[in-house]
C-alpha cells in the first residue's frame, strides 16, 4: 500500500521539455528510488517556493500551490510566461489582495488580461495598475482604463503623489479628462525649478552639498559661481565640478577630486554623445567619472572597447558590460563574478554570454564560473551532470533547475537539502512529484505538521 506523503514512480512520464534537450533515461520502474528521506520544515519551504518558479507548473496546480502556507506568491506570478483567460480570472478573484496585486505586474499577463481587474477593490491593485509593470517592454493600459482607474475616489486623493512625467500613458488618457481637477494633474509636468544666475548664486552660498553638485554640471553656470563651486570646502560638489565638458585635464586635477568604486556618479550627457576625438579623450581621461560615462556610449571603437575593458576601475568595466554587446565573454564572466551588487545577474544577459561557448569554465577554479557552464545551451547532458556533483553547493544548485539533468540525479538532488528548491524549479520535473511536494504539508494546517502516519521522516519516495 502506498505510504502517506509517497507518489508513484513517474515512469515514462519523466521526460525533458526543452527542445535542446536530446534525450534522457527515464526512472527504472524495476528499481526503488528512495527519495527526499529528511521531509524538515525549511526543505518543505525550499521545495514549494522552488516549485514556484518551475515552467512547467501545471495550471492545476497553480491554484493548489498558491493557498499553501509556503508559497512565495511573487515568484508564482512573476515566473509564469504566459496565463490563460481561464487561470487568470479565477486568480483575479482570488481573496488574498497580495495574489491579485502581484497578478496585476505579473510580466506573463496580457494587457487585455490586466484591464479586469480595474475594478478590484483593494487600492493596492488599483496603484499597480496606474503604475505599470517595472518593463521596458511593457504596453500601457488602454487610456479607458486610466480614466477609470483615476474616477476612483481614493486614488483621485493620491494621484498628486505621482508625477505625470512618470505616468505618461495615465497622463494622456486623463489630460482631457472632464473632471479639472484630473486634467489639471495631466497637464502640469513636475520638472525642477528652472535656473537662474541668482538662484544659481543662492544655492553656491547657502545650498546643501547636493544642491551645489546638481548645479555645478550646469553648462550656462555664471564664471563667478562656477569659481566659488571650485573652492567649496566640501570634496562632493568640487567632485562634480570636475566632470565638466570646459575644463582640462590639468585643471581638473589642480581642483582636486577622488573617486571612489562605491560612488554613485551621474552618467554625462556631454560624453555619451561626444564622438571622435572628443570620446577618444574621455576614454583616456584621468577622472574615473568620466570613463564610466564613456563606457555608455553607443559611438564606442572597438580599440576604445578594449581600453576600457582594462581600466582599473571596476564600475567603467561593469557599465562596459551593461551597455556594450561586443565585450570579451571572459569580462563578463570576470565582471559578474566580482560584482557585490543586488543587480548582479544583470550582465549575463549580455550577448557575449548568451552566445558563447562556456564549457570552458567547468574547470574554473572559481565556483561562479563553474556555475555559469549551465547558461551554455550547447553544453553536453554529461558536462551537466558532472557539474551537479561539484564540490561547491553553489554550483550544485545552479545545476539543479538543469533540465539535461538525468532523471535520477534530479530526484536525488530534491532530496539534498542545500539543492531541494532549485530542484523543485526544473522543468522536467513528474507532476507526481510536484504533487507530492504540495502535499507534503497540509495547507491547511501550519507549516510543520504532517500527514496521519507520515511521521517526521517519511520518505517522498518514488515507489513502484
Amino acid at each position: 500500500m502506498p505510504v502517506p506523503g509517497r507518489v508513484t514512480r513517474a515512469k515514462d512520464r519523466f521526460r525533458a521539455v526543452d527542445p535542446y534537450v536530446r534525450s534522457v533515461t527515464v526512472i527504472d520502474a524495476t528499481e526503488e528510488d528512495a527519495l527526499l528521506p529528511s521531509r524538515n520544515d525549511e526543505t518543505t519551504r525550499a521545495r514549494v517556493a522552488g516549485l514556484c518558479r518551475n515552467p512547467a507548473l501545471p495550471e492545476s496546480l497553480v491554484l493548489r500551490l498558491v493557498d499553501h502556507p509556503a508559497a512565495d506568491i511573487v515568484s508564482l506570478m512573476y515566473h509564469r510566461r504566459t496565463w490563460s483567460d481561464e487561470l487568470f480570472d479565477v486568480l483575479a478573484a482570488h481573496p488574498n489582495v497580495t495574489v491579485r496585486d502581484q497578478l496585476a505586474m505579473s510580466p506573463g499577463a496580457t494587457t487585455e488580461q490586466r484591464v479586469r481587474l480595474v475594478d478590484d477593490p483593494d487600492l493596492c491593485v488599483l496603484m499597480t495598475l496606474l503604475e505599470g509593470l517595472w518593463t521596458t517592454s511593457s504596453e500601457p493600459l488602454p487610456a479607458w482604463a486610466y480614466r477609470k482607474l483615476a474616477a476612483d475616489p481614493r486614488l483621485k486623493r493620491i494621484l498628486h503623489s505621482y508625477s505625470p512625467v512618470g505616468l505618461p500613458a495615465a497622463a494622456a488618457a486623463l489630460a482631457d479628462a472632464e473632471d479639472e481637477e484630473l486634467a489639471a494633474w495631466a497637464r502640469t509636468p513636475r520638472g525642477s525649478e528652472p535656473m537662474t544666475a541668482d538662484r544659481a548664486r543662492s544655492i553656491a552660498a547657502d545650498g546643501s552639498v547636493w544642491e551645489k553638485a546638481e548645479i555645478a554640471l550646469d553648462p550656462n553656470l555664471p564664471a563667478d559661481v562656477l569659481t566659488a563651486l571650485m573652492e567649496d570646502q566640501d570634496p562632493t560638489v568640487r567632485k562634480y565640478v570636475t566632470m565638466r565638458p570646459d575644463l582640462t585635464e590639468q585643471q581638473r586635477t589642480e581642483i582636486g577630486y577622488e573617486v571612489s568604486p562605491h560612488n554613485r556618479l551621474p552618467r554625462l550627457p556631454w560624453v555619451i554623445e561626444a564622438v571622435g576625438d572628443q570620446l577618444q579623450s574621455c576614454v583616456s581621461s584621468s577622472h574615473p567619472g568620466i570613463r564610466r560615462s564613456a563606457a555608455c556610449s553607443k559611438n564606442l571603437t572597438a580599440d576604445q572597447i578594449a581600453t576600457l575593458a582594462a581600466d582599473d576601475d571596476f564600475p567603467v568595466r561593469l557599465l562596459l558590460c551593461e551597455n556594450q554587446h561586443d565585450v570579451p565573454t571572459d569580462l563578463v564572466v570576470r565582471t559578474y563574478l566580482e560584482n557585490r551588487g543586488v543587480n548582479r545577474g544583470e550582465v549575463l544577459s549580455n550577448p557575449a554570454i548568451r552566445n558563447a561557448d562556456l564549457t570552458g569554465y567547468a574547470n574554473s577554479p572559481e565556483w561562479g564560473a563553474r556555475a555559469l557552464v549551465v547558461l551554455d545551451r550547447q553544453a553536453p547532458p554529461a558536462l551537466i551532470e558532472r557539474l551537479s556533483r561539484d564540490e561547491h553547493p553553489g554550483v550544485r544548485y545552479w545545476v539543479a533547475s538543469d533540465p539535461r539533468l538525468s532523471p535520477d540525479r534530479l530526484l536525488e538532488l530534491l532530496n539534498d537539502p542545500e539543492t531541494a528548491g532549485a530542484a523543485a524549479a526544473n522543468p522536467t520535473l513528474p507532476r507526481e512529484i510536484m504533487e507530492a511536494i504540495i502535499d507534503a504539508t497540509d495547507p491547511r494546517d501550519p507549516i510543520g505538521s504532517h500527514a496521519p502516519g507520515a511521521g517526521p521522516h517519511a520518505p517522498i519516495a518514488a515507489a513502484s
